[in-house]
């Protein structure tokens, strides 16, 4: 027996719209960037992963240890992998309607549809890494398993919130002006190393903590890493202002993904 048709413009068929647009544009992001071959679809956990355990490896080699009983292969995969979270978000939103300029034109996709594939595609790529990293050390016994697993998860929803935030508002101000994309690039490469991945803010000198504290990322891998370590190493966090500003951000790029869309959908 046939179902019967939704009515036109009722929430259900909308819904349903939805769902096929996105998973289209998932299709069509994940062919382009990794091919057809199912393998190459591993390279959206393997890429984050290959940074990460590059960035662990290069730290052993070199002797480098951070004290304080915190094993090195757990504070980098803490570190490197909540960096990714935000980097990788912002830099494939970065110029994200630009590049699909021509997707626009069909009457059911929207501007903020192609960016939260994109975000959507990152985030499963640097959680999936992050997950895979801990899973296995956990299981070979290399790493011991954090102390409170909600406290990591809470702070990676919020990193994860922060970075699509951040990729919002970014990619939304790039179709202002190509000017942005160039300015976000050295921005990034010098927020990298104050994000927290490779320091805690309890081995700064008091006067620089206050500084980094401002960045709303260093608080998240800070919740990150008590969630993991627990009292080894005395944290500096605010979820609320981190909570603050991700929430600025994304009323923000909201606002400039509609103004945005405007524009493109009048030319």
């Amino acid at each position: 027996m046939m179902q019967p048709a939704m009515p036109e413009g009722s929430f259900m068929r909308s819904l349903a719209i939805q769902r096929r647009v996105m998973h289209a544009l998932l299709m069509r992001e994940v062919i382009t960037r990794f091919g057809r071959d199912n393998l190459g679809v591993l390279w959206l956990v393997g890429e984050p992963m290959l940074f990460t355990m590059g960035i662990a490896t290069l730290w052993i080699a070199s002797g480098m240890n951070h004290g304080a009983g915190i094993p090195i292969v757990a504070f980098a995969i803490t570190g490197y992998s909540s960096v990714l979270v935000w980097r990788n978000t912002v830099n494939r939103c970065n110029s994200a309607i630009q590049q699909n300029i021509n997707l626009l034109y069909h009457r059911n996709v929207r501007v903020i549809d192609v960016m939260a594939t994109r975000i959507l595609i990152e985030v499963c790529g640097a959680s999936g890494s992050f997950i895979v990293l801990s899973v296995f050390f956990i299981a070979i016994e290399f790493v011991a398993p954090p102390i409170d697993m909600l406290q990591v998860l809470g702070g990676w929803l919020m990193l994860v919130w922060f970075g699509a935030a951040l990729g919002l508002t970014i990619g939304a101000l790039t179709s202002y002006s190509e000017v942005i994309e160039r300015i976000w690039q050295p921005a990034a490469y010098l927020m990298f190393p104050l994000s927290g991945a490779a320091f805690m803010v309890e081995w700064l000198p008091p006067a620089f903590q206050k500084t980094v504290l401002l960045l709303p990322m260093v608080h998240g891998v800070e919740m990150v890493r008590e969630g993991f370590f627990g009292n080894t190493v005395r944290t500096h966090y605010d979820a609320a202002y981190m909570a603050t500003c991700s929430l600025v951000l994304t009323l923000t790029g909201l606002f400039l993904m509609y103004d945005a869309s405007r524009r493109v959908e009048a030319e």
